[in-house]
């Protein structure tokens, strides 16, 4: 049996010695995508940032495994080369860093750690504008500093251009749909499911069922005070819907 991308056993995590996650177990296999919502302060971005390895978050747990190997104790840019990428829920403006730069850097520094040749600058440019061109990100913002003046839409679709340059093995989407207009979700939508390929997993962290209907997903989790409270379905998506979160938000909905 093919073990699982992700694979996470009673993950805690702290932020600021607060204890945010209070034992996580989620398995996310190799193509799958699994959506997670909950209410605000439910932990969910906490939750992105510990896989990242952001550096404020103070993580244990009983199992914390990326393609069967231990996650805990590697630096961001080695779960990055790994094949781990984080789209941020804000990501931010970084005046003097050129957005080309960045993107063929990044890629260039994830081939090295497989022992591939540096990118072409050519082949780079023209895949890099291709790319943009889907996500309706015009050559302008390409020119630019990264995500300097950039709307909030336009900064989220530069984070899909990265995951779409760099093709990692998971991809962590923290509200990815936030800030997006109607045209500009389609092009996100799109781009995502256009990436599916059976090996490369996703975990979309939303509040909203609009984008998991143009990406289909395997399951559905809602986080509640830290923890895992209930999985399923699309149709889980539905109730939250219809129902808020209130019902999770019981003892008896945990495993539901």
């Amino acid at each position: 049996m093919t073990p699982p991308v992700l694979r996470l056993r009673n993950l805690r995590a702290s932020v600021g010695g607060r204890q945010v996650l209070r034992g996580v177990d989620l398995d996310v296999g190799a193509g799958e995508v699994h959506a997670i919502m909950g209410p605000n302060g439910a932990g969910k971005s906490t939750l992105a940032a510990a896989l990242a390895g952001r550096p404020d978050v103070a993580v244990e747990a009983d199992a914390a495994l990326f393609d069967g190997e231990p996650l805990l104790g590697r630096t961001p840019e080695q779960r990055a080369c790994k094949g781990l990428f984080l789209g941020f829920q804000y990501p931010v403006e970084l005046p003097g860093v050129h957005n080309l730069l960045l993107l063929r850097s990044a890629l260039n520094a994830v081939r090295r750690d497989q022992g591939l040749a540096e990118v072409d600058a050519y082949d780079f440019l023209r895949s890099a504008r291709a790319l943009a061109k889907t996500l309706g990100l015009g050559e302008d913002l390409l020119q630019r500093d990264v995500n300097d003046g950039f709307s909030g839409g336009e900064k989220k679709r530069n984070e899909v251009l990265q995951l779409a340059l760099l093709q990692p093995r998971l991809a962590i989407l923290d509200e990815i749909d936030s800030g997006l207009d109607i045209d500009a979700l389609k092009q996100v939508g799109a781009a995502l499911q256009g990436l599916r390929d059976g090996r490369r997993s996703f975990v979309l962290v939303t509040h909203y069922r609009r984008l998991l209907d143009l990406v289909p997903v395997d399951r559905v989790h809602v986080m509640v005070d830290g923890r895992i409270a209930a999985s399923g379905g699309i149709e889980l998506a539905e109730r939250l819907e219809r129902q808020g979160y209130e019902w999770a938000l019981q003892p008896e909905a945990v495993g539901e």
